[in-house]
C-alpha cells in the first residue's frame, strides 16, 4: 500500500515563542477537541499566545489555547480556554516530564496545523532565552535585512 502525503494547512502560530525561548525539540501531538471547537479551528479563530503545557496523571494538557466559541453553536458551544488533551506516546509524555521537571526546560505550543483532516498541535521543548539573547536576535535580524536591502539596491552595470 502506497502512504498518502498529507497536506499540512497551518491555522494559528505562536511568534511569541521562537522570540522568548530557545526551541531544543519539537513534537507532533494530536490534540481532542470537540465538535464546535473544530468548527472554530476550521474558520481560523484560535489564538496560541501566552498558552504553555502541564502534565497530570500521566497524560499532557495545553493550557491557555484560546479557540474562540463557535458563531452558530447553541447550548452545547465549548469554553473557550478549556485545557486540551494532547495525544502523545506514553513514552514521549514521560521523557518530556522527566526534562521538564529536572533541567528547567518547559513545553509550550508552537503552531496548529490541520495534518489531513485531523488537527495537530507542534509542541516544542523549549529553554527560556534571557534579555541579552533577545537583543542579539534582534541585533542579528536587522543586520540581515539592512544586508539584503543593500544588495536589492546595488545594479550592476556590465
Amino acid at each position: 500500500m502506497a502512504e498518502q502525503k498529507k497536506s499540512k494547512r497551518i491555522v494559528a502560530q505562536n511568534k511569541k515563542a521562537w522570540h522568548d525561548y530557545f526551541v531544543d525539540e519539537t513534537y507532533e501531538a494530536g490534540v481532542a477537541l470537540t465538535g464546535t471547537e473544530i468548527k472554530s479551528v476550521r474558520a481560523g479563530a484560535v489564538n496560541l499566545k501566552d498558552s504553555y503545557c502541564s502534565f497530570e496523571g500521566g497524560e499532557i494538557f495545553a493550557v491557555g489555547v484560546h479557540i474562540s466559541p463557535y458563531e452558530q453553536g447553541n447550548r452545547f458551544n465549548h469554553q473557550p480556554l478549556r485545557d486540551k488533551k494532547l495525544l502523545l506516546h506514553h513514552r514521549e509524555i514521560m521523557k518530556l516530564q522527566g526534562l521538564v521537571s529536572q533541567k528547567g526546560f518547559t513545553v509550550v505550543p508552537l503552531s496548529l496545523y490541520f495534518a489531513g483532516s485531523y488537527v495537530k498541535m507542534e509542541i516544542g521543548l523549549c529553554r527560556g532565552k534571557k534579555l541579552y539573547d533577545k537583543r542579539e536576535a534582534d541585533a542579528k535580524r536587522q543586520a540581515d535585512r539592512d544586508m539584503d536591502r543593500h544588495l536589492k539596491d546595488r545594479t550592476y552595470e556590465g
